[in-house]
């Protein structure tokens, strides 16, 4: 049976992000006919989810593997809930309102806090309304979190994906810059090692 692989990107971010590509080439590589979709997600959150249920219409659950990244993996985690598929969350974040670029990362810009906290306050509605409070079945899903993320708390990820298989990466950064190295355990996971 063929897979798909939905990946939702970041905040400000695009299909062409650096771990998207990565599971894009080595997904291109496989000869099981398992379906890559990686869509431009719009800004609104409601319209963000909307495009990925979109892309995955008719997709049974234990066809669908569901990969988020950050803002992507707040998505995703919602996405999950609803479709009953499994989900590997990249440093996803967890609540939108306890983001560290806000308080104390030496990395942020002022465009980057302005950018935030505008998308924050246009669509708080939206965002609580994608607020999962707890995972219903932990075993469908994977957390890699790095402790060296400069905008979101590794901890919360922990606590909110407790039960769920999770690799928790001693420094790297938000961007998961050594991402190829966990590959193999996502695929495998994901039911395509």
């Amino acid at each position: 049976m063929a897979k798909t692989l939905l990946y939702l990107h970041g905040f400000m971010s695009a299909p062409g992000s650096f771990k998207a590509q990565v599971l894009k080439a080595v997904l291109a590589l496989r000869t099981d006919g398992c379906h890559y979709v990686c869509p431009q997600l719009p800004i609104p959150p409601a319209e963000a989810v909307q495009v990925a249920m979109d892309g995955i219409k008719g997709i049974p659950a234990d066809e669908l593997i569901v990969v988020g990244s950050s803002l992507g993996g707040f998505y995703a985690n919602w996405i999950a809930e609803q479709t009953g598929a499994k989900a590997v969350l990249l440093n996803p974040v967890v609540d939108p309102w306890r983001i560290k670029i806000l308080e104390d990362s030496p990395d942020r810009s002022d465009l980057q806090v302005k950018a935030w906290l505008d998308f924050r306050e246009a669509y708080e509605r939206d965002l609580k309304a994608l607020k999962v409070e707890a995972i219903t079945c932990p075993k469908r899903y994977f957390l890699l979190a790095a402790t060296g993320d400069e905008l979101l708390d590794w901890r919360l990820m922990v606590a909110h994906y407790q039960g769920a298989k999770q690799i928790v990466i001693e420094g790297s950064n938000h961007g998961i810059s050594d991402f190829e190295q966990y590959v193999p355990q996502v695929l495998a996971f994901c039911g395509l090692d």
